[in-house]
């Protein structure tokens, strides 16, 4: 006589299945295999659980075995299938798939489902799940633009060798503006977030003014010199190197890592740079923001302070930003560069070449 497995649940596992098998998202199967194992637990025989779920017996005793050999990965999972594999969908995804990529359609720049199984002569469907197995989503794209600049090796090299291995009685900062930051107020209350429903903004917004924030990291401890300006010239740019020269020791040399923004060669900035010799500025290569660690920091004060903000004046726009500087500097914190020159250049070596592909095609 064959005998079910005892199942034995925690808390959180109870927990866990519990939230599978009433969740609104879970799939049928899912959730009627969470039941199985639930009930499972309180003890009850395999023929009454496949009477209380109307289904078969066979099926109860399959998916109890599994999740007391594998856990929940052994239910959330289909067993492979039997049977002769499918020949001619097979052949179907082969067609949709060089026609996903290697084709466009006569009216428009991607296909859609839709429209790809109505050149096809098949169910959208069908398209539908050959896409999300292959991982093509041809409604997406990512924007990129690979440098040019003649001496990319060069710079690229300098600034990682900066980031991995900083000089001695030194401190390496990376520096830029955020220009043109809009003090934007919605024309209208949100409404707060609540359980089941996010929070809300009107699209539409009505602008207060704009203000320039000028921002430097020091990567060995994270500290952040920030102010913010009306304009963004070179004028304002000195300005911020003078604050620069005070806000930090002078017994140390200073590393700058900026763009290629014309304010920051300004003649007058190189002038005022040759006037202290303890400032040493590196240039990212064109094209190469993501090469200064300045915006994955900027990133953040977007996406915490400013793009859900309302703020019906400048002034209160620049104390908000001011406010978040001075937080970040009550715990500071620095980002950590990983990535070798010697990957990223051959990383930008394959995309050159897939390019100079794409050009002579």
């Amino acid at each position: 006589m064959r005998v079910a497995c005892d199942i034995e649940l925690g808390d959180n596992q109870r927990r866990k299945l519990e939230s599978l098998a009433r969740g609104r998202k879970t799939p049928v199967r899912l959730a009627q295999r969470a039941k199985i194992v639930l009930l499972a637990d309180k003890g009850i025989m395999n023929k009454t659980i496949a009477v209380e779920l109307g289904i078969n017996r066979r099926t109860v005793s399959r998916w109890r075995s599994r999740y007391a050999e594998a856990g929940l990965s052994g239910i959330e999972k289909d067993l492979p299938r039997g049977g002769r594999k499918p020949i001619a969908r097979n052949k179907i995804a082969r067609r949709i798939i060089k026609k996903t990529t290697q084709e466009r359609p006569k009216d428009a720049t991607h296909w859609s489902t839709r429209s790809l199984a109505k050149e096809l002569g098949i169910n959208h469907s069908m398209v539908h799940r050959v896409w999300k197995a292959n991982g093509l989503k041809p409604h997406l794209a990512k924007t990129f633009k690979v440098s040019n600049d003649p001496k990319f090796a060069e710079k690229l090299i300098d600034i990682v060798g900066l980031y991995l291995d900083p000089p001695e009685h030194a401190l390496v900062l990376c520096a830029d503006e955020k220009s043109s930051i809009q003090a934007l107020d919605r024309t209208q209350p949100g409404l707060p977030l609540k359980k089941g429903r996010c929070g809300t903004m009107t699209h539409d917004y009505k602008r207060n003014g704009t203000t320039t924030l000028f921002a430097a990291i020091e990567l060995a401890e994270g500290n952040l010199i920030g102010t913010c300006m009306k304009k963004h010239r070179h004028q304002e740019w000195i300005k911020f190197l003078i604050l620069i020269d005070k806000e930090t020791p002078k017994e140390l040399d200073l590393h700058l890592i900026v763009d290629n923004y014309a304010t920051h060669k300004h003649p007058k900035v190189k002038s005022w740079l040759k006037r202290h010799k303890r400032f040493h500025i590196h240039f990212t290569p064109t094209s190469c923001s993501w090469l200064n660690l300045i915006e994955r920091w900027f990133r953040e004060l977007t996406d915490k302070q400013l793009r859900r903000g309302a703020f019906t004046s400048v002034d209160q726009l620049v104390e908000t930003i001011l406010d978040y500087i001075d937080q970040h500097n009550n715990d500071p914190k620095s980002f950590k560069w990983t990535a070798k020159a010697e990957d990223i250049l051959e990383k930008v070596k394959r995309a050159k070449e897939v390019l100079d592909k794409c050009t002579t095609e």
